[in-house]
């Protein structure tokens, strides 16, 4: 571990997941095809995944790793949780309010920080167990929550009830919880799977291993148990091509297939594309997500040439939340300049913009880490935690 206490192989996989929501939010549109096509559509979902993995990963770390802080420390642990909690959900409804085409993840994750945090303190196989369990029942659970909402009158009421849907102007805590894009019903398991890794000793031998088997055995399950099940199910492919009036047989793994249009069939549980909210979604995008942390620390570890040619990469990790909310400042600012989306015209005349995203991502965290250890942002977030260092 370097001198500030980070593990580089985390901050390069936070890097990772960083290009990978670039990609999805200003890169070509997946249709372009070809080798281009096939990693922006790998990015797609799973870099939001990998993303909250880690951010899981994280909360342990600030609440003790390996060992939970307890006592007077466990407090003022739980209450910079809470605080960075609050202040995400606050920054993500203010970049929402700039109105761009990204739908932001942090007000979602302040919520999602709130509910696992009560799990701090358990150890690795029973984080993965509650994880596993969360994975398989909740996206039902979800399903039946948002056909009831559909099919019923009692969200208007809550909504109409709820202080936070008043000061956001938005549907509030039914929106983070069910109906928005990053559900925390079905994004919780995402987090409790990086909380279980993190408790793991990964200086261990062989644990970077079994976590890369485990993680393929995850995609596989998730992916391959969708391909399959949208092949036996009499009618499966066909009725979620009529709901989304695109062809299914991507259904297993790309989002290209589309969201339903009028009403989600029970059809749609089978299917596993990134953001589905469905137990093979869960399943197959942690294996991705486990994959690409084996691999990261694997190559922090054992290839310091490797590293150093990513270390760009792991800077842009060290200060994701800086660069993740000025990319979306910057599409908001310069979206009528000279940003225009693939949709309205050539799929490739994204990609200039996307590598200048890259570069700009690449240069700030080069520069800034070199001179300070935290970003911007995240200096911001450590300011606002220092109120619970009162706790006693």
């Amino acid at each position: 571990m370097p001198s500030t206490g980070r593990l580089i192989g985390i901050d390069l996989a936070r890097g990772l997941a960083v290009f990978g929501m670039y990609s999805a939010h200003v890169g070509p549109d997946v249709t372009v095809g070809g080798p281009v096509g096939f990693l922006l559509e790998t990015a797609r979902g799973r870099s939001s995944a990998l993303f909250a993995l880690l951010a899981g990963f994280s909360l342990v770390i600030i609440t003790g790793r390996p060992h939970p802080h307890t006592g007077r420390s466990g407090r003022q642990a739980v209450a910079r949780i809470v605080i960075r909690a609050v202040v995400l959900l606050a920054l993500g409804y203010a970049l929402t309010a700039l109105d761009t085409t990204v739908e932001v993840i942090l007000s979602f994750y302040g919520l999602l920080f709130l509910v696992v945090l009560p799990l701090y303190r358990l150890r690795a196989r029973t984080l993965a167990l509650i994880a596993a369990a969360g994975a398989l029942i909740l996206p039902q659970a979800l399903y039946a929550v948002r056909r009831s909402i559909e099919d019923g009158t009692w969200s208007d009421a809550v909504t109409a009830w709820d202080p936070l849907a008043r000061i956001s102007g938005t549907d509030g805590i039914l929106e983070l919880a069910f109906t928005g894009a990053y559900p925390v019903l079905t994004w919780t398991p995402f987090l409790v799977a990086g909380m279980a890794v993190a408790r793991l000793d990964l200086s261990r031998s062989g644990i970077r291993s079994r976590l890369a088997v485990a993680g393929g055995a995850l995609a596989l399950l998730g992916y391959g148990g969708s391909w399959l099940a949208l092949r036996l199910v009499p009618h499966a492919l066909s009725t979620i091509a009529a709901a989304t009036g695109e062809p299914a047989s991507s259904a297993w793994w790309s989002d290209t297939v589309g969201e339903p249009e009028n009403g989600v069939p029970p059809a749609w549980l089978l299917v596993a594309a990134p953001h589905s909210q469905t137990s093979f979604s869960i399943l197959g995008n942690t294996g991705v997500a486990l994959v690409v942390v084996a691999g990261c620390l694997t190559v922090a570890d054992r290839m310091p040439r490797l590293t150093r040619l990513a270390s760009p990469i792991a800077a842009v990790g060290m200060i994701a939340l800086t660069d993740y909310v000025l990319h979306i400042v910057a599409l908001w600012f310069f979206a009528d300049v000279w940003y225009v989306p693939a949709t309205e015209g050539d799929t490739m005349s994204a990609l200039p913009v996307l590598l200048g995203f890259l570069a700009a991502a690449v240069l700030l965290a080069a520069v800034w880490t070199r001179l300070f250890r935290r970003g911007p942002l995240e200096y911001l977030l450590y300011v606002a935690t220092r109120p619970a260092r009162l706790i006693r």
